[in-house]
């Protein structure tokens, strides 16, 4: 099973948009289903099967407003240089990576906890 995450961001312009990724591989679409379907496109895959994940929109024990707002920052970074046909520096880059799967694990973390049956 693929596992996606699907992040909104922001452009530098305030212009909301969405990043679907899945592993090595990442889309950026208008909405959170262009995204995936951009990803699905690359993914190749006739059956598609995965496990979703939506960032949540609020800062939360599992991923901090700091977090939040410094992977906005890297994506608006990230698709400056792309549109320029080039890359982030490294040490962003690896940040980036760093923040989309702290994201995906605070997302796990998240559906972890709402499947905990809670004690009364």
């Amino acid at each position: 099973m693929t596992i996606v995450a699907i992040l909104s961001t922001r452009d530098a312009s305030g212009e909301k948009s969405y990043r679907a990724i899945a592993g090595e591989k990442h889309s950026v679409g208008k909405t959170a289903g262009q995204a995936l379907d951009a990803l699905t496109a690359q993914l190749g895959e006739t059956e598609f099967s995965a496990l979703l994940v939506i960032q949540s929109f609020h800062p939360d024990t599992f991923f901090s407003a700091q977090q939040q707002e410094r992977l906005s920052e890297l994506m608006r970074l990230w698709r400056s240089a792309r549109d320029r046909g080039q890359e982030l520096l490294p040490e962003q880059q690896a940040q980036l990576d760093y923040l989309v799967e702290a994201e995906l694990r605070a997302a796990t973390a998240r559906t972890a906890a709402l499947m905990q049956p809670e004690n009364s």
